[in-house]
């Protein structure tokens, strides 16, 4: 394939269109072409905004009527009901010995304790929904913002970053595509820069290689940002050199 042709290949590599051959020659493309880095991190934000675009909204009610049916919906233990039934079939025809009132006592407070843990885990479950719907609709607002500007980079690793930053918002989003999974213990961590202060902003999820974030805390005065590779955890300052740094468009 011709450097020509590798040119050519942007869109198809940021909607993940290409063979894993083709995907391969790009990446090792995209490390020596900035404005090919470039386009296909714009490309990939567009591909996020057009998403947004295209949702279909749920119908309303649905997202609290899920809520509601959390809590009420009953996971049926393994065995749980049959010994309740049989217990209350023995009930019938003879009285229960002190071993059997035993068992059933036991078995109670068994299914006392599911049913504690089944509500704990529905208010996790809540929390997890009410989140994931919280920062959707954060990362929308700034995505669809009137004075969005994004500005993108290449990656050493052959991935793409950009970030889009809305000033009216105070806001940044981070969109990564195809960035090589860290070494163990490691973790991506974002940064806005302060006039050469990094101040941190969020942290990067390890097992993904594609992932749209919020950037953690307002803009403010920020001239740009950064990527580094930082202990599990992330860290209060910088501890490596950046693998990308960006400067906020206008």
């Amino acid at each position: 394939m011709t450097t020509t042709d590798l040119h050519r290949l942007t869109g198809a590599y940021a909607l993940h269109a290409l063979s894993a051959e083709e995907d391969e020659q790009f990446r090792r493309h995209l490390t020596g072409c900035e404005p090919c880095a470039q386009e296909t991190a714009e490309l990939s934000v567009t591909a996020v905004r057009l998403g947004l675009a295209v949702a279909t909204a749920p119908a309303p009610g649905m997202r609290e009527e899920v809520l509601r049916r959390i809590g009420t919906v009953r996971q049926q233990t393994p065995g749980g009901p049959e010994p309740i039934r049989a217990a209350r079939s023995g009930r019938r025809s003879r009285a229960l010995s002190r071993w059997a009132l035993a068992a059933c006592l036991a078995a109670a407070a068994t299914l006392g304790g599911t049913t504690v843990w089944q509500h704990r885990q529905a208010e996790v479950a809540r929390d997890q929904v009410r989140g994931a719907t919280r920062a959707a609709d954060e990362i929308a607002a700034v995505l669809s913002a009137p004075d969005a500007r994004t500005q993108a980079s290449g990656l050493a690793d052959g991935g793409t970053g950009a970030v889009v930053v809305s000033r009216g918002q105070d806001r940044a989003v981070f969109v990564a595509s195809k960035m090589t999974r860290p070494p163990g213990g490691k973790v991506y961590q974002l940064w806005f820069d302060d006039g050469g202060t990094m101040r941190p902003a969020g942290l990067l999820d390890p097992a993904r290689s594609d992932q749209t974030v919020l950037m953690r805390g307002g803009v403010g005065d920020a001239s740009g940002m950064g990527i580094t590779l930082e202990p599990d955890g992330g860290s209060p300052r910088p501890t490596s050199a950046p693998l990308a740094q960006m400067p906020f468009a206008g």
